[in-house]
């Protein structure tokens, strides 16, 4: 038994498109990326048009999607929180609580009248004769198409397919007598009391949720391939406690904890390159004393990859590790043979009873929300282009895209992106140009092309799944991205927009 996905409204079978008219700047997305634009957009650039386009019918981007019990973020809010937005309360928080920080914001900086929800963008269409892009939208509600046309777009819906979850097809999953779920679809009002639940996969999904549903099921077991990395910091940062009790205002609090988390994290990833060993032994001796005694730590928590080549799951105050020493959680690290009618058949022939199983493997990469794109009526291959410090493509013009970081919160570099949009922006208004595009120089023209991720670097399966959809990357500046925080702090905001490497027109 598997659960399905709601429907949307079918598309109408005209073919009219009705026009919806012209904005300065067009953003796809209102998750953190597309409301931190949009606030950067008006604070900058005060006069300028602009809509924010996005297919779900809420705020909030994963955030939204992702309802399954215990969700909550696995970075630190400092960090994760806007620059010019302090976040109030505990380091990690739930779903519920950053959903609401957002609708701070829009509503502080009253960005709610620019937002369209499900508006799906289907295609972006660049005309270099009429310097604007003419963007294709699907309404879900009620299945109109509109044409926008916008000067400038920039693509803020981030990496996530939410319609699409990614879940593998094992043998026997049709003679399961129970209820197969995926936490990107996580049914409302799903009964867990008394049950057998086994969840699948050993990430940051099944890291939070394990702990919020094993004081309902009877059991939780988490079925493993391989393990994982974890961190166990405390909820709230001992730092925080002491600034507390100071009574110091609370945006000095932010700016501290801010600075504090950035060089944690800063520190740790210099750990992974630089001493990956040292990193190692630090993250899995720091989880002995918090599992049972006698546990196989060796076998349940120890990876075969470098630290940080997939990200590390949080488990704020150790909490998975709480409940496998209370007995409510156990894990099994073997891989599937097939499912039964009762439960789980691994291959070392050991049967996992279930009356729920939760496929927590991870989503599918979307690539700019799969818009058809074209530029003077050529279709868009991105496949064979490059990107312009993470922020462009090469020969797409007038568009921006915002992608975060892997180790650090995906926010820090929103902000940074949105200073370096802005100067590019108003070098622009500075020239008189009505367009920008990347372009390679001379002397880039026979620069070796690289896959968008360095499995060496950062090889989660949702990446490595998805490389041959994606963009690609130069071995020099400024064709590079997917460079840590303390790196980028220093080079976006000095980034040269008269390099060459932008023309102007």
């Amino acid at each position: 038994m598997t659960t399905t996905a709601p429907t949307t409204a079918p598309a109408r079978s005209t073919d009219d498109i009705e026009d919806a008219g012209h904005v300065d700047v067009l953003i796809v997305g209102a998750g953190v990326s597309g409301i931190g634009a949009a606030h950067h957009l008006r604070d900058q650039f005060p006069d300028r048009t602009f809509v924010i386009l996005d297919a779900q019918d809420n705020r909030g981007g994963t955030w939204w999607t992702h309802r399954y019990p215990g969700v909550r973020s696995d970075s630190d809010l400092f960090t994760y929180g806007y620059r010019f937005k302090p976040w109030r309360g505990p380091s990690i928080a739930a779903g519920g609580e950053i959903l609401a920080y957002l609708d701070e914001v829009i509503e502080e900086y009253d960005l709610g009248q620019y937002i369209r929800y499900q508006h799906r963008v289907t295609a972006a269409s660049w005309s270099a004769g009429d310097r604007r892009w003419i963007v294709e939208v699907t309404r879900g509600d009620t299945g109109q198409r509109l044409r926008f046309s916008t000067g400038f777009l920039w693509m803020c819906q981030g990496y996530y397919n939410h319609a699409k979850p990614y879940r593998p097809e094992w043998e026997g999953m049709d003679t399961f007598e129970g209820v197969i779920v995926h936490p990107q679809r996580w049914p409302e009002g799903l009964d867990l009391s008394g049950k057998r639940v086994v969840v699948i996969g050993s990430g940051a999904t099944a890291a939070t949720l394990i702990p919020a549903i094993a004081g309902k099921a009877e059991h939780v077991t988490m079925l493993q391939r391989s393990p994982s990395y974890f961190f166990a910091p405390p909820t709230t940062h001992e730092l925080a406690v002491t600034l507390s009790a100071l009574d110091i205002p609370e945006e000095w609090t932010y700016e501290i904890l801010r600075r504090q988390y950035i060089a944690q994290m800063d520190m740790l990833a210099r750990m992974s390159v630089e001493t990956p060993e040292d990193l190692r032994t630090f993250l899995v001796e720091s989880m002995r004393p918090l599992l049972p005694e006698g546990f196989d730590i060796d076998k349940h928590f120890t990876p075969r990859y470098r630290p940080w080549q997939q990200r590390i799951a949080v488990v704020p105050d150790g909490d998975l590790f709480a409940a496998l020493r209370d007995g409510k959680a156990s894990i099994v690290t073997d891989t599937i043979e097939t499912f039964t009618e009762h439960g789980i058949k691994v291959s070392s022939g050991e049967e996992l009873p279930a009356d729920i199983v939760v496929s927590a493997t991870g989503f599918n990469m979307s690539l700019l929300g799969d818009v058809a794109f074209t530029v003077d009526d050529e279709p868009v291959d991105f496949t064979e282009r490059v990107t312009w410090r993470g922020v462009m493509i090469s020969g797409v013009p007038n568009m921006a895209y915002v992608f975060g970081y892997f180790r650090h919160s995906w926010t820090l570099r929103v902000d940074l992106i949105c200073d370096l949009v802005g100067r590019l922006l108003a070098t622009m208004q500075d020239r008189g140009a009505t367009m920008v595009v990347p372009t390679l120089r001379p002397e880039d023209a026979d620069m070796p092309l690289r896959p968008f991720s360095d499995p060496e670097n950062f090889n989660p399966g949702y990446v490595m799944r998805s490389q041959h959809i994606l963009f690609k990357q130069g071995d020099r500046e400024p064709w590079t991205h997917l460079l840590e925080h303390e790196q980028e702090r220093e080079t976006l905001p000095k980034a040269d927009l008269d390099d060459g490497t932008l023309v102007y027109r």
